[in-house]
Order: structure tokens, then C-alpha cells, then sequence
């Protein structure tokens, strides 16, 4: 497949039918709208409300498309970790499917510094995949300083990468992988996921299957796509460490989503490099 049919201009990347309000936000997010730190934050923090800096990215031109949050062992829903996806309000790219877009992460207890990364929205499966570091270099803007204006700056850096993550999507593609190459890539995420293969307590065909008849095929974006859904969903059967037949558990830490996604997108990429 081309570049140019990998990455076209079509009706779906500007038609925005999940966008979200500001209450929408606050519903799903509601530590975006904190007005204070945590109250272990020093003096040395700068404290600047995420609603502020995401009031200033939907006016540079992005718009909120999803929104969530870590959840809080202790009833505190305003420090936590959060995350909104964004998307230009034109896009010009739809790649293979898919949608890229802008994630925004942040939090109020110290525990993350304000971040940008790049990500992409399948919209056959509804599934966001997260770019790695190494491809697309996260923004970090520590909590010193106004950071609206920077968080802006990044979120238009990261967005004119997109053509660049579509030419990657389109390698990916083009290589065809032998039988052994996926279970060798089915095996690396397994390992990702519990740590090792044994205590994955299910073989690698499993997360090989595909959920859809869109995903089936031989190529490496199809196989990474059906790995990356299977792993972070969840939804497999597999046996436990005491011998039990149970379900695998679906991905709701943002900080494990953030690092699975990244480090499955490394090593897929690492096939075509």
C-alpha cells in the first residue's frame, strides 16, 4: 500500500460526533477543573488549573474528543492523574482508519508533570492507540511556571508530526510478517503485559486472534493492532497462578495504559527499522 492510500483526506477525520463540552469534560474528568494543589505540593509548584490550558488548546484549534481519570483509593477525585485526547479541528490526515491525535496528561498531586504525546484513534474498533517516546518525543513542562502558552507551542509541534506517523503506519503496512514473526511479537507483548510468558497463563495465539474481520492479515500493522487491542482490552481466558480459568483484566491505569501502548508501538517499530 502507498503512502497516499495510507493517508487520505476524507469526510470522517473532520466530523467530530464524540466532541466534547467542557461538561462533558468535568463529567468524566473532574480533576481537570481542581482549583487548588494537593495539599503536600511545596511552595515551589506552580499550581495552573488544566481547564486553563485546555481552554487555551480548543482555541488554538483542538478539540476534546475524550476524557478520563485515575482513580483515587482515597476519595480525592481532584488530584489525580487525568488525561484528555484532542483533535484538530480540521485534519487533513486520516490514517488507514484512523484519526491522530493530541493526548494531554496531567496531575495535581505531583505525580506527573503536564504532558503532550502524540496518539491515534481507530475508528473500526474505537480503540486509541498511544505513539511511543521514541518515535514522537513527549513534551513535559514541569510545574513551574504559567505553562498555557507552552502547552500550546508542543500541541502544534506534536500535530505537525502527523504526516510522519503516517508514513511509519504505512511501513508497518507494506512488511509482511512470517508465522514465527507474529508469535515472536505475540510473545513480547505477553511479556510486557504479566512480565513473562509463564505467568501470561495463555499462549500467544490467543492474543494473535482478531476481533474483526478488518484486523485479519499478515501484515505488521494488523498484527500490532490485534496484539495491542487484545492485551490492553482484555477479555481472554487464561489460568491463574493457582490453576484457575479466569478473564484477563482490561488496562484502566492511565499511567500502564500510557507505557503499554508506547512500548508495544517500539517494538512493532522496531521490525521495520
Amino acid at each position: 500500500m502507498n503512502t497516499a492510500a495510507a493517508m487520505s483526506v476524507t469526510a470522517s477525520a473532520n466530523t467530530f460526533t464524540r466532541a466534547l463540552s467542557m461538561e462533558d469534560v468535568r463529567e468524566r474528568a473532574p480533576a481537570v477543573f481542581a482549583s487548588s494543589p494537593h495539599a503536600r505540593m511545596s511552595g515551589r509548584y506552580t499550581f495552573i488549573q488544566t481547564e486553563r490550558v485546555l481552554s487555551g488548546l480548543m482555541q488554538a484549534g483542538f478539540v476534546a474528543v475524550d476524557a478520563r481519570q485515575a482513580r483515587s483509593r482515597r476519595g480525592d477525585v481532584l488530584h489525580v492523574r487525568h488525561l484528555v485526547r484532542l483533535r484538530r479541528q480540521t485534519e487533513t490526515v486520516e490514517i488507514d482508519g484512523s484519526v491522530p491525535e493530541v493526548l494531554f496528561l496531567n496531575s495535581h498531586d505531583g505525580s506527573s508533570a503536564y504532558e503532550l504525546r502524540v496518539g491515534l484513534f481507530r475508528f473500526v474498533c474505537t480503540n486509541g492507540l498511544i505513539v511511543s517516546t521514541e518515535m514522537c518525543p513527549a513534551i513535559r513542562v514541569p510545574h513551574r511556571r504559567d505553562v498555557v502558552d507552552e502547552a500550546i507551542a508542543g500541541a502544534i509541534q506534536l500535530s505537525s508530526r502527523f504526516d510522519e506517523l503516517g508514513r511509519a503506519v504505512e511501513r508497518m503496512q507494506r512488511r509482511v510478517l512470517r508465522e514465527e514473526e507474529q508469535v515472536s511479537f505475540a510473545e513480547r507483548a505477553l511479556v510486557l503485559r504479566f512480565g513473562g510468558l509463564e505467568g501470561a497463563g495463555l499462549a500467544p495465539s490467543a492474543v494473535l486472534m482478531p476481533r474483526r474481520p478488518e484486523d485479519a492479515g499478515n501484515d505488521l500493522w494488523r498484527t500490532f493492532n490485534r496484539v495491542q487491542e487484545n492485551v490492553l482490552r482484555g477479555g481472554l481466558s487464561r489460568r491463574s497462578s493457582s490453576g484457575r480459568l479466569v478473564r484477563t483484566r482490561r488496562i484502566q491505569s492511565i499511567k500502564e495504559d500510557v507505557r503499554l501502548n508506547g512500548a508495544l508501538w517500539d517494538a512493532a517499530t522496531a521490525i521495520v527499522a
